[in-house]
């Protein structure tokens, strides 16, 4: 089908003649409402007219960036690589993706599972709710959804293939470069201007030649290691859950990069949630699960990945019988080490570019109170430095939790 925008009426037409959305509502009408913040595609919620609690959501991608208007093109493509990604993962770990109704890369298009008895966890984080699966949960999308789709478990062939059809996405790859690991940096027109002008604490980030070297290699390493599909953006308003459920939603960004990037950006919002608490609240208790919940992740990330890894004897990486299993076993444990180096590092830098960049978080850009906003703005920047410039001599989960604690 040729391209075209849809509205809150002509998505309507447009579903009434997908057999599975058809299927799934029966007999019942059903209407569109656009919903979401979202800064780059429109997203509309479909619901039965007798029935509002059965819905689907339906997301489209325009050729531009939403939350700036036509004026700023932006190749809708990035769609495609959503929705394969979610074909993929859903494959990988159905249990943490949404179940999908009808996708086409033509239209730009994706319908999927209304998540209508899930949170965002950004907003409930800064409302101090605890999730008890929720470790368990993201652990095992991590690790199997970075070790299956990795040269550890894939043949050089399949490897080759999955980077062909995911590497492509050089527009959001670029986004990311520029504002992950860059403009966020320096006196840029896209940065939050208004809080960097006379701002000793911007002019302090801004000439930090040491800092900005670090960067420097964390944007390198983002930029050429294609250790397998990364989410590319896995920050808390991209996860929905409950007490028994999560999903991982919004896999745009989603290409074959560095291991410990989805890791390093879960890290991050982690971290700037507990700054958040320590700042505005100071709910010890609530802190205290924070970092819990941040040791748990980590930790179980390593026990999963590495559990995976041992029961995959061959792969393009590793020929059967080529190492013994003592030296093997060596390999493995640096090997996971340098995945969580890199991980602090590409975090560090996802938390400092929320300070002053184009893109801030609602745990810190949307504390009213200026002087504690200026305040959580500091930490976040101490904290982030610190995993920057030591990110390679991260030893261990404590290493990381005693940098945040102090």
């Amino acid at each position: 089908m040729k391209y075209k925008v849809l509205d809150k009426n002509s998505v309507v037409n447009y579903l009434f003649e997908i057999q599975e959305v058809m299927e799934f509502f029966g007999d019942d009408d059903f209407e569109a409402s656009e919903i979401g913040d979202g800064n780059l595609n429109f997203v509309y919620i479909v619901k039965s007219t007798t029935n509002p609690k059965k819905a689907l959501i339906a997301k489209q991608a325009v050729p531009y960036l939403r939350c700036v208007g036509e004026e700023f093109p932006l190749s809708r493509e990035r769609m495609t690589y959503e929705i394969r990604a979610l074909t993929k993962f859903k494959k990988i770990v159905p249990e943490f993706v949404p179940k999908l109704y009808h996708t086409s890369e033509d239209m730009s298009l994706v319908v999927m599972q209304y998540l209508g008895e899930h949170q965002i966890l950004r907003y409930d984080l800064i409302d101090k709710k605890t999730f008890p699966n929720f470790s368990e949960h993201i652990s095992t999308y991590l690790a199997n959804t970075l070790f299956y789709t990795s040269s550890l478990y894939l043949q050089s062939d399949d490897k080759r293939e999955l980077i062909k059809k995911f590497n492509d996405n050089t527009e959001l790859c670029k986004l990311t470069e520029d504002f992950v690991f860059t403009f966020a940096f320096m006196e840029n027109e896209t940065n939050d201007n208004e809080n960097v002008k006379d701002n000793p604490l911007a002019a302090k980030i801004f000439n930090d030649m040491e800092f900005k070297k670090r960067v420097l290699d964390l944007k390198y390493k983002f930029m050429t290691q294609t250790d397998a599909l990364i989410h590319g953006d896995l920050h808390t308003g991209s996860i929905m859950l409950n007490n028994d459920e999560t999903y991982v939603i919004d896999p745009e960004f989603a290409f074959v990069g560095p291991f410990g990037f989805d890791i390093g950006a879960l890290l991050a919002n982690l971290v700037n949630n507990y700054v958040h608490h320590h700042i505005v609240t100071g709910d010890q208790e609530y802190k205290e699960w924070l970092l819990k919940t941040t040791y748990e992740v980590l930790e179980m990330f390593d026990e999963k990945f590495f559990e995976l890894w041992d029961s995959q004897k061959d792969s393009a990486l590793i020929t059967d019988g080529y190492i013994d299993d003592s030296t093997l076993e060596q390999y493995k444990s640096q090997f996971l080490k340098s995945i969580l180096q890199d991980s602090v590092g590409f975090a560090g830098c996802k938390m400092a570019r929320r300070v002053f960049g184009v893109a801030g978080v609602e745990d810190i850009r949307g504390i009213k109170n200026k002087e504690l906003r200026a305040k959580a703005e500091e930490l976040v920047i101490n904290i982030a430095k610190e995993f920057v410039m030591k990110y390679d001599s991260i030893n261990s989960v404590e290493d990381i939790i005693e940098i945040i604690k102090r």
